[in-house]
């Protein structure tokens, strides 16, 4: 069985694709790249297979629908070969030492389902969604006012291994015996929050969630959400209600719930005009 499998599910993804794959294959590690593509339209996928043809560590799935982010990763967990799996977004540039430091991280906790790295901007700012609480009602309201103990840890992401509630989906290693225990990522996300759940579920089932904040990532912004915000923005929402209801006490209240399901989906409706708008702007400049 080889260390890993590198999954990274693609939707028109953009050409970071390219240069995603490129910094995985370049690992001098053994291991397998399953790129599984949700009906892109950019000829990307394709591209990538003739300029690897040959490459027998690359697999590349197509689906001939969008079935969502987690739906793709389990199917592609369901045909890898890897003791460990990494779930990587395809804007996500490794370094050469990323997997093996995180492999290591393993070796080292034993009590570890889910190991995340440190994801930042092209300027090396971290993301905050790097190291987060749970979204629990109490968490999104101080995110909310901008108070202490919202969903994102205040403070410096600490350059040592820590314990989280939750890490960033963008890029997560799992021992595989863990991913088939907790039965994958949950199928009724479509994108987004579906990484809130699986941290959720591996800590429910006794496993400790790390994040490596000495482990940086660059990662970019996705092509799916650029040219797809509502969309995108859409499934975010409504992953955020799925969350609510499977996790927090607060949704056992009906009258909690259907202010959380107003605000929600009030909040979805304010933020359409403005991504339409920079939609529009942004065809504009590009003809």
């Amino acid at each position: 069985m080889l260390p890993v499998s590198v999954i990274v599910v693609c939707a028109d993804s953009g050409a970071s694709l390219r240069d995603c794959a490129q910094r995985v294959l370049d690992s001098v590690l053994p291991l397998e790249l399953i790129l599984i593509d949700n009906a892109s339209t950019d000829g990307v996928p394709q591209s990538i297979e003739r300029a690897h043809a040959g490459e027998p560590r690359l697999k590349v799935i197509y689906n001939h629908a969008n079935l969502g982010f987690g739906p793709a990763v389990n199917r592609a967990a369901a045909v890898a070969r890897g003791e460990h799996l990494l779930v990587l977004n395809p804007d996500c540039l490794l370094e050469p030492d990323t997997l093996t430091r995180m492999l290591d991280i393993l070796d080292q906790h034993p009590e570890a389902g889910i190991v995340g790295a440190v994801v930042c901007a092209a300027d090396g700012t971290p993301d905050p969604a790097s190291y987060r609480r749970d979204p629990l009602l109490r968490h999104a309201l101080a995110t909310l006012v901008g108070a202490r103990g919202g969903m994102n840890i205040d403070g410096e992401i600490p350059l040592k291994v820590v314990d989280a509630e939750a890490v960033s989906g963008a890029l997560m290693l799992l021992p595989r015996k863990v991913f088939e225990q907790l039965g994958g990522f949950d199928e009724a996300y479509f994108l987004h929050c579906e990484d809130l759940d699986l941290c959720r579920r591996a800590r429910d089932a006794g496993y400790a969630v790390l994040l490596a904040g000495d482990v940086r990532v660059l990662h970019g912004k996705g092509g799916s959400s650029r040219h797809r915000p509502v969309f995108v923005s859409r499934h975010k929402h409504r992953g955020m209600w799925r969350w609510f209801r499977k996790f927090d006490p607060a949704a056992r209240n009906p009258l909690l719930a259907g202010i959380v399901w107003l605000g929600i989906w009030g909040h979805f409706a304010v933020q359409v005009p403005g991504q339409l708008w920079r939609l529009a702007r942004a065809a504009r400049r590009a003809a």
